[in-house]
């Protein structure tokens, strides 16, 4: 340990107690017979002709049951008498290659042997047309190859601009389909336009490639499919706006508005896009976006598996480890920020030797505070948010809160002899 350990060494860190917090739990039973059901209505099934070659879009997020829904679209078109096949649609994500954005399908379970059907990785892209102000709109080659295409994503709020179309079907249009190149051109204008972006290319994707209709899920706090809708090509722009409304309404937060510090095990793109959700984290990589958890200081701690050493949105920390930046592919994340122009994401926060440090760190670094009585909230990702932390200081606005519950009486942060809290 070298002198930054020492400079630490006489911060004082809170006891913590774990809570529960609550929110609405309504989900989907079986998941599998909801698509299905949505999928066999006559307006979506006559969409699907005996021979026709379908491809089925898969994103990079880490959507509840999403191998199971992917291979019971599959099913259903096979079911229709047509063949279906699958493309990883998720803009420039795994590196920006085929073999990265294969690998990211396989991590969640969606390989040709579970699906039954072929998946068609390539980066390769064909343009469609042109936006009124001569931006190329370009989608994956096998997509527009195909005689008709599903587009499958989850509808949730976007994690770096507000519009009508947020994360959803309209966005996978526009993103996920174009790949990098597509996802560059949309892109180009800056976040700030997104949404007006999102819209517009988006439109001219759903009416200028052979789109057949859309299948949106909708999660809960508990990341539990709570909704399942198929909508036609037409209705899609009217009726994604409605999901988008829905999953505002369900999605998890921190039920206690402000902290010092905000503590998070781990980031990762299968819990979001940025690798944590600034919509719950409070931390956003542009000053126009508004939301979340209010603290003086983030500390992210790890970077997941699944993430395939995907860090981007550690630059969006004051502190993380060098645990994390040992996992980091420098290429994976930087080839993502610079296609959707998010830079600050992908910078190297103060890297310190292990947790301790780090959380420390984050407390000593902040201002006006009452150090005897630190604020420490500390949650797992930001997609599992039922059972957190909070230090000792919070316990009485805790109990006043009506969703949360308390679980354990105050202990001091465990950390093991080489000052971490986990393996």
């Amino acid at each position: 340990m070298g002198v930054v350990h020492e400079l630490l060494r006489e911060v004082e860190l809170p006891r913590m107690v774990k809570v529960r917090q609550s929110f609405a739990s309504d989900r989907i039973e079986d998941v599998a017979s909801e698509v299905l059901k949505e999928l066999r209505q006559e307006k979506i099934r006559s969409t699907i002709r005996p021979g026709m070659r379908v491809c089925i879009t898969a994103g990079s997020r880490g959507i509840n049951q999403f191998a199971l829904m992917v291979k019971t679209i599959a099913a259903f078109v096979r079911e229709c008498g047509a063949e279906p096949f699958i493309i990883p649609a998720m803009g420039s994500h795994g590196g920006c290659t085929a073999e990265g954005q294969r690998e990211i399908l396989t991590g969640y379970g969606i390989t040709e042997a579970y699906c039954g059907c072929p998946i068609l990785s390539s980066m390769e892209t064909v343009k469609i047309c042109e936006t009124p102000d001569g931006h190329d709109v370009k989608i994956d080659r096998c997509a527009a190859e195909a005689d008709g295409i599903i587009v499958f994503n989850r509808v949730k709020p976007h994690t770096h601009f507000r519009g009508r179309y947020e994360s959803g079907i309209m966005k996978m249009m526009t993103i996920g389909l174009g790949k990098q190149a597509g996802a560059a051109s949309a892109h180009d204008t800056g976040i700030v336009h997104l949404g007006e972006v999102v819209e517009t290319f988006g439109n001219l994707v759903r009416t200028h490639a052979k789109v057949l209709f859309g299948l949106a899920s909708v999660e809960n706090a508990y990341d539990q499919v709570c909704r399942v809708t198929a909508m036609t090509n037409a209705e899609i722009p009217e009726v994604e706006p409605g999901l988008q409304a829905y999953a505002k309404e369900r999605m998890g937060r921190i039920l206690l508005p402000e902290s010092d510090v905000l503590v998070i095990d781990e980031i990762g793109k299968n819990f979001s896009g940025p690798g944590h959700d600034p919509n719950v984290s409070g931390s956003f990589s542009n000053p126009w976006t508004r939301g979340g958890h209010k603290k003086q200081r983030l500390v992210i701690l790890d970077l997941s598996e699944e993430s395939h050493g995907n860090a981007s949105g550690v630059g969006l920390a004051d502190f993380t480890t060098q645990r994390l930046v040992d996992k980091m592919k420098r290429e994976m994340a930087d080839a993502n920020c610079i296609t959707a122009i998010t830079l600050e994401e992908c910078k190297i926060p103060l890297t310190l030797e292990n947790h301790e440090d780090a959380i420390k760190a984050g407390v000593r670094t902040c201002t006006d505070i009452d150090r005897r009585q630190v604020r420490i909230v500390r949650i797992p990702n930001t997609l599992h948010l039922g059972e957190i932390y909070l230090s000792e200081s919070l316990l009485g606005e805790a109990r006043r809160h009506p969703d949360i519950e308390i679980l354990s009486d105050p202990e001091p942060f465990a950390f093991d002899e080489n000052g971490n809290l986990f393996a």
